[in-house]
């Protein structure tokens, strides 16, 4: 049986997993957001589009993880 102190240790490294885990996502979304296509470079549209589809799938998992974050704060 686990007691209160367990239970409140296990929400906050939840939380501070999901803040590194966002932190991290804002990190990738803004290094793809730099990153300048080469369009002379032979594979660089395939690049271009596997580097947009990395983008969109971080950004729903950002969203996903700031809402459990505002679910958290508010239980």
């Amino acid at each position: 049986m686990q007691n209160r102190g367990d239970v409140a240790d296990k929400k906050k490294t939840s939380e501070g997993d999901r803040a590194r885990a966002q932190r991290h996502l804002r990190e990738l979304i803004a290094a793809l957001d730099r990153r300048v296509p080469h369009v002379e470079r032979l594979g660089e549209v395939e690049i271009a589009r596997a580097a947009e589809a990395l983008k969109k799938k971080a950004l729903q998992r950002l969203a996903k993880l700031e809402a459990e974050t505002v679910k958290s704060a508010l239980n």
